[in-house]
């Protein structure tokens, strides 16, 4: 249980130590930051909502094809 409680410890300590580098070593300001991070953001929804529309449409027509009559 004392090497669970370490292992955790440390990686919780390196985690934290890891992040404050890298906001104080980040070459923009918190502003910038947090509006890139936003542009990100929105970028990956429209891109994940188009690839969902996108693979819907192509779903619907299988389904179409399977409930068409077979001749």
């Amino acid at each position: 249980m004392r090497k669970i409680f370490s292992f955790m410890l440390g990686a919780f300590t390196g985690g934290l130590l890891g992040a404050a580098v890298a906001l104080l070593l980040t070459p923009v300001t918190g502003d910038q930051l947090r509006l890139e991070a936003s542009s990100r953001i929105q970028r990956l929804q429209k891109e994940l909502t188009e690839a969902r529309d996108q693979k819907r449409a192509e779903l619907e027509s299988q389904l179409q094809a399977l409930r068409a009559p077979k001749a």
